[in-house]
C-alpha cells in the first residue's frame, strides 16, 4: 500500500517580531547572535506556547507584535505590554553568564517569556506561582529544561517556576495529555478559583499535591534502595 500523507502541522498565527539591542558591544550580544537566529527563535517560542496551551481552533490571535529587547540588567528576563503588543526584556548579563549552554538557555528563556504573552491569567487573579509554573511547564515540554531542574515538592504546590512545572507535568501524565491546556483555558474568561483543578481533573489541587509528594517520596526511596 502507498504510504499515507502525514497531516500538516497547525497553521499558527505568528505575530510581527521586532528586535532592539541596546549594547552591541556587550559580550552577551555576540553570544546571542552566535547561538540563535532571532526570528526563528521567537517563532519557535510562539509555536511551543500554542502547542502546549492551545489547539488550532483555540489559539489566540490578539498578539500582533512581540518586541525583544536585549540589554544589560540584573536578573534574567521579564515581559509586559498591552493586549496586542508585548515586550520581552532579556538580560545580556544573564546570557553572558550562561555561555556554557547559551543556546538552550536563550531558547528556554524565550519560550518561558513568550508564554507570558499568550497564557490566560483569570482576569489577572491567577496566583503568580501558577503563572510561572505554566510558563516553565511549556519550557520543560519544549525540551529546554536546565540541567539543574529536578522534580521536588517543597512548600506549596504553587511555589512557581520549575517546582510547579514538574507538578503540572505529573498532573498531565496522571490525567491525560491536554490537562494543562484545559487549566489554562479555564482561566480565559473567569476569575481564579482553586476549584478549577477539581473541575478539570476531578480531584482537588490539595489532594493532587499530596499524591504528588507521595509519588516523589516513593521514587526517591526506589532510587536509593531504601524501604
Amino acid at each position: 500500500m502507498p504510504p499515507h500523507d502525514l497531516p500538516a502541522p497547525p497553521s499558527w498565527t505568528i505575530p510581527n517580531f521586532v528586535l532592539r539591542v541596546e549594547d552591541l558591544s556587550h559580550p552577551g550580544a555576540s553570544i546571542f547572535f552566535d547561538c540563535v537566529k532571532p526570528k526563528e527563535a521567537l517563532k519557535l517560542a510562539v509555536e511551543a506556547s500554542y502547542t502546549w496551551l492551545y489547539t488550532s481552533l483555540t489559539a489566540p490571535t490578539h498578539v500582533k507584535t512581540i518586541t525583544l529587547v536585549l540589554r544589560p540588567f540584573n536578573g534574567v528576563a521579564y515581559t509586559f505590554g498591552t493586549h496586542e503588543t508585548k515586550e520581552i526584556n532579556f538580560s545580556l548579563d544573564w546570557i553572558k553568564t550562561s555561555e556554557a549552554r547559551a543556546r538552550d538557555e536563550i531558547l528556554g528563556v524565550l519560550v518561558h517569556e513568550v508564554v507570558h504573552c499568550y497564557q490566560y491569567n483569570a482576569k489577572e487573579t491567577c496566583p503568580g506561582g501558577l503563572i510561572e509554573g505554566i510558563a516553565d511547564f511549556v519550557r520543560l515540554h519544549a525540551g529546554f529544561a536546565p540541567p539543574h531542574w529536578r522534580p521536588r515538592a517543597e512548600g506549596k504546590w504553587d511555589a512557581g517556576y520549575d517546582a510547579t512545572a514538574y507538578f503540572l507535568d505529573w498532573i498531565e501524565k496522571r490525567c491525560g495529555e491536554g490537562t494543562v491546556r484545559k487549566l489554562n483555558g479555564s482561566m480565559k474568561d473567569s476569575r481564579y478559583r482553586v476549584e478549577l483543578f477539581e473541575k478539570v481533573t476531578g480531584e482537588s489541587v490539595s489532594s493532587l499535591y499530596a499524591l504528588y509528594r507521595e509519588h516523589l517520596e516513593q521514587t526517591d526511596s526506589e532510587a536509593t534502595g531504601s524501604c
